[in-house]
């Protein structure tokens, strides 16, 4: 789904997040890195959190390729999440505090549920889970004070359709769905809104688990309604949608970017 703005819409998104610190997750993935350059791009700072180095030097390549200011790169091991929660309150000492978070790394390693063992299940759950809830922890102090915060959890269309072999990514897809809803109950009185959106299939590292890239892109290509590809761009757009004051009556939603693959 490839959100088209109206002009006013785009420029109330742009200006409303100039200026303000984004905590992002997954920053350097293969949907990070333009969302990432489109924060930039509207003035806003992003402090991306990721650790692949091959990919975080990319990053930082392309932010420089374009003359932009305001990244922070972090290599953090989501899964232990004492260190995170100490590497966050000293970069948020750094910068101020977190106006938005964007929880959107993830792990999903692929095979027959009876293979998985529970301690597979709780890495999944720690690293796409945990490591959002630290992250909230760690910046909802900040949103309180000023009145104004923005949470958006990445989900995925796997959540809505179920997925053979993805048993714990699909598990933990569901819990930021949940926690999406109960934290915008929760927070909304303090002026911060909580969305989730959950990209439909996306030609990143991520099909590399399928074996057949040509016959799985006739397979997307057959459910979606919109008979393309999704692009980075697409989800940069959503994202910047839900982080401004444009979307700020908006709250406890999820937002399908899979080009009518799924509808609820």
């Amino acid at each position: 789904m490839n959100m088209q703005l109206s002009p006013k819409a785009d420029t109330v998104a742009a200006a409303s997040i100039a200026g303000k610190v984004i905590l992002y997750t997954g920053a350097a993935g293969g949907l990070g890195t333009e969302t990432t350059l489109s924060f930039l791009r509207s003035g806003a700072k992003v402090v991306a959190i990721d650790n692949d180095e091959r990919k975080t030097q990319a990053l930082r390549d392309a932010v420089a390729g374009e003359g932009l200011a305001g990244l922070t790169v972090r290599a953090i091991d989501l899964s232990d999440l004492s260190a995170l929660r100490t590497e966050l309150d000293r970069v948020a000492a750094e910068v101020g505090g977190f106006d938005v978070v964007i929880n959107n790394a993830a792990i999903y390693p692929s095979k027959p549920f009876e293979e998985y063992s529970i301690e597979d299940f709780q890495m999944v759950q720690r690293v796409n889970v945990d490591a959002g809830i630290v992250c909230v922890q760690a910046a909802l102090p900040h949103m309180r004070k000023k009145g104004w915060g923005r949470i958006v959890n990445i989900a995925s269309v796997t959540f809505y359709g179920g997925w053979a072999n993805l048993s714990p990514y699909v598990q933990s897809k569901g819990a930021l769905v949940g926690l999406t809803r109960a934290w915008a109950r929760e927070f909304g009185a303090y002026g911060v809104t909580v969305n989730a959106v959950a990209p439909g299939a996306f030609p990143t590292d991520a099909e590399k688990i399928h074996p057949d890239p040509e016959g799985y892109t006739r397979f997307v290509l057959d459910h979606q309604a919109v008979k393309r590809r999704g692009s980075p761009a697409d989800i940069a757009a959503a994202l910047s949608f839900l982080i401004s004051d444009a979307a700020g009556f908006i709250t406890g939603q999820t937002l399908n970017v899979d080009g009518g693959w799924v509808m609820h």
